[in-house]
């Protein structure tokens, strides 16, 4: 590919996974070159500007033709779950210092004796209350005393801190007091990073605003380091675009305002792939899609309704299983931002098989990541993992991944699975190799459950969408096993997650606390309060350099019964009361499965302002560059299921798969993922390039 002489500006987007770092790059006509290098965890940003550099020069591309990097990241979710973020304090009114510990009084399962509470990223000395108090509707009761500010502040300092969250009861109404607050600490303490609730979430709900505030905080130091050591890589190869980061909820934020809010961007790896399902599904005229996302690490799934993915006002960030579940509470770090509504597990390629204490097959949640990886890489690891078990069955080639950069040997494979998981349970090295996989489907049929059947969804009537590296390898078992009729593998279904930010907009989101019976609402007020929020926004999106003709704006309001405590997030357009209503009682039907006659109350009012961008790519139109390291026409024993023998399975790239349905078995092998077609499917590739598989009459 070198000596490509395409011209013009590129954009790049780059997605840094446990095991790889997906690089897409796409010209303006709309041509998408990819590459795939190993993740470095002690550095993520070399990876990112190692394989960029590496990738321009194979295709002749002068770094200075970059016009924008976008990325996303996994900075902030590993600072939080390997507590290496800032040390941190909390300056609060007075009475509440305790309000991280109480939470929301709940375990996520009462029955459960081996739970632990996660542990405050703030210890109990460093939480500190000082005088202030503001009344329910913002009025100050007490005002705030500066002296106790500053003594507040020196202790902090004096202990080490290098973070301070300030969150005072109310301030939601009225942000005076942590205004003054924050002035006095950047006046006395101007090496203080400081984050204040009215500033990251000026929303009614102490528990969940101090918990946003606090993490917020504890990410600062860490998020800046990092993007502006990505930056300073950057320019030292010759690219001086500029950086946008995917956030939470699937839009992109300037790298400036992610240095000041990294809590938005705390599950921005796995956003970009839901964004670019959705466009996709669009393409295709699907618009109703489960979407699963299966890396080196981890699973992912997400439910898209009508063109639109799930999303969700507030979720916990923990280890193992996380997901925004409004039915599981308190097992880890509330975030109360606007996210996609994703359910997660420990379950990737990646994943570690073992046998427990009580003499059960295991599967993750560690993780081999990227080094040293599957035993069959040879980098030193012993353990087996999903993707050894892979190798040994035939699903995965057994001599080189990605393109021939990366070698496989399947005796290293053999070895581990037959020391740590075969001859511990007296089997043969196909059943265990199959166990491994059964109990890994299972976690990844739990996060799917958890999107669909917890929501009130029924998955046998969705299709599922499947991309990451081992994302065509295991979706379908997954439908066989959910019932589900149809899986779509789409192309460049490896980096995915990259190709998925090329199509997503910069978004900027602002909100406003109603607190008010829905019924007392006139137009005139719900209008009065939209064009404020809009305007706000639009400033933003002005300043990001987005013009008025090129902003958009989706509205949404968190409504609920009266009397109850949680909110479901409903999209609306105009003004008309009586049709946001009925929206809501649809979704609270769709959720929970009955209608309550209790009034509703519009709790809060939020816009997701949209700049739209002119180059943002097109499924429908876009072009794949070719690759080297597509599969040559060969086949290759493979063992599809259990106490059957293996059969010998034609191996063929994604151009070899016609429009015509064709019945498996098959393997289609790419670059950057394998797709598995089992005997009982058909596939066939639709006009856009997607793999599709179709199981039963």
């Amino acid at each position: 590919m070198a000596g490509d002489q395409t011209s013009g500006h590129v954009r790049v987007a780059v997605d840094i996974g446990g095991t790889f770092t997906d690089i897409a790059l796409t010209t303006e006509d709309g041509l998408v070159h990819e590459s795939k290098v190993s993740s470095t965890p002690d550095d993520p940003s070399r990876a990112v500007v190692e394989g960029l550099a590496q990738l321009l020069a194979e295709l002749g591309i002068a770094p200075a033709r970059v016009a924008e990097v976008l990325h996303g990241t996994t900075v902030g979710s590993n600072t939080i779950l390997q507590r290496s973020g800032a040390r941190t304090g909390l300056i609060t009114t007075r009475g509440f210092r305790d309000v991280l510990e109480i939470g929301r009084i709940r375990m996520p399962d009462m029955f459960d004796l081996t739970w632990d509470k996660p542990k405050p990223l703030v210890p109990r000395r460093h939480r500190l209350e000082v005088t202030e108090r503001l009344a329910a509707d913002g009025t100050v009761v007490e005002p705030l005393v500066e002296a106790e500010v500053i003594a507040a502040g020196r202790a902090l300092v004096e202990a080490g801190i290098e973070a301070v969250g300030i969150c005072f009861i109310n301030s939601y109404r009225n942000p005076v007091h942590e205004r003054a607050a924050e002035d006095i600490l950047r006046r006395h303490f101007p090496d203080l990073l400081i984050t204040t609730s009215c500033a990251v979430l000026p929303e009614m709900k102490e528990y969940e605003r101090t918990s946003t505030t606090v993490v917020n905080a504890y990410l600062l130091a860490a998020m800046r380091a990092y993007l502006q050591k990505l930056e300073a890589g950057l320019r030292a190869t010759g690219i001086a675009a500029p950086i946008l980061v995917m956030t939470s909820n699937g839009g992109m934020l300037a790298a400036g305002a992610t240095c000041e809010k990294p809590v938005l961007v705390v599950a921005s790896g796995p956003a970009g792939g839901v964004v670019g399902a959705a466009r996709l599904g669009l393409a295709r005229d699907e618009r109703d899609i489960i979407v699963f996302d299966m890396g080196g690490t981890t699973a992912k799934a997400v439910i898209i309704e009508d063109g639109r993915p799930t999303m969700t006002s507030e979720y916990e960030f923990r280890d193992g299983m996380s997901a925004s579940s409004r039915f599981i509470k308190a097992g880890g770090y509330m975030l109360k931002v606007p996210a996609i509504d994703i359910a997660e597990v420990g379950a990737g390629g990646g994943s570690m098989a073992g046998i427990d204490k009580g003499g059960l097959l295991t599967v993750g949640p560690q993780s081999a990541g990227a080094v040293p990886g599957p035993a069959c890489y040879g980098l030193g690891n012993d353990r087996p993992t999903v993707t050894d078990a892979n190798v040994v069955l035939g699903f995965v080639n057994a001599e080189e991944l990605a393109g021939g950069r990366l070698a496989i040997d399947r005796a290293l494979s053999e070895q581990a699975i037959g020391e740590h998981v075969a001859r511990p349970l007296g089997l043969d090295m196909a059943d265990a190799a199959h166990g491994i996989r059964q109990v890994a489907n299972a976690a990844m049929a739990r996060a799917v459950r958890a999107v669909t059947v917890e929501r009130g969804r029924d998955p046998r009537d969705l299709t599922l969408m499947a991309f990451g590296g081992n994302g065509g390898v295991h979706a379908p078992d997954l439908a066989r096993q959910l019932g589900i009729p149809r899986v779509v593998v789409p192309p460049l279904s490896g980096i995915f997650c990259a190709v998925g930010m090329l199509a997503s907009d910069v978004e900027h989101t602002a909100l406003a606390t109603v607190t008010r019976p829905l019924a007392a609402m006139t137009p005139a007020e719900l209008a009065a309060l939209k064009a404020g929020l809009a305007a706000e926004v639009a400033g933003r999106l002005s300043g990001d350099g987005y013009p008025p003709e090129r902003q958009a704006f989706l509205w949404e309001a968190d409504l609920r019964h009266e009397g109850q405590a949680t909110e479901l997030p409903v999209a609306f357009e105009g003004e008309d009361i009586g049709e946001i209503a009925e929206r809501f009682v649809a979704e609270y039907f769709k959720t929970y499965g009955y209608r309550d006659e209790t009034p509703i109350e519009l709790m809060k009012l939020r816009v997701i302002g949209r700049g739209l961008r002119g180059n943002r790519l097109d499924f429908a139109a876009m072009t794949i560059a070719h690759r080297p390291g597509a599969a040559k026409a060969r086949t290759r024993e493979v063992a599809f299921a259990r106490g059957e023998k293996p059969v010998p399975v034609g191996i063929v790239p994604r151009a070899a798969v016609g429009r015509e349905p064709q019945q498996g078995p098959l393997i289609i092998e790419e670059y950057d993922a394998t797709i598995v077609v089992p005997p009982d499917a058909r596939v066939h590739r639709d006009a856009i390039g997607c793999i599709v598989l179709e199981f039963g009459a």
